[in-house]
């Protein structure tokens, strides 16, 4: 399955970072990170048509 934006949730938790919580379509574990790379939630959260790589790179950094 393709990553999509709405496997994600987004929370501001402070200046310059977001809580993002990413959910497994297919097993719903999930995964929550402060992310503090604005670059990356603009390129995600938004965006109107999010690209694949952004998506993918927001997985991982949540995953990690």
């Amino acid at each position: 399955m393709k990553t999509q934006i709405t496997d994600f949730t987004f929370k501001f938790s402070g200046h310059g970072h977001c809580e993002v919580t990413y959910t497994s379509p297919v097993t719903y574990k999930f995964w929550t990170k402060i992310i503090s790379d604005m670059p990356l939630i603009d390129a995600t959260k938004n965006e109107d048509c999010p690209k694949l790589k952004d998506l993918n790179w927001l997985k991982k950094v949540c995953k990690k």
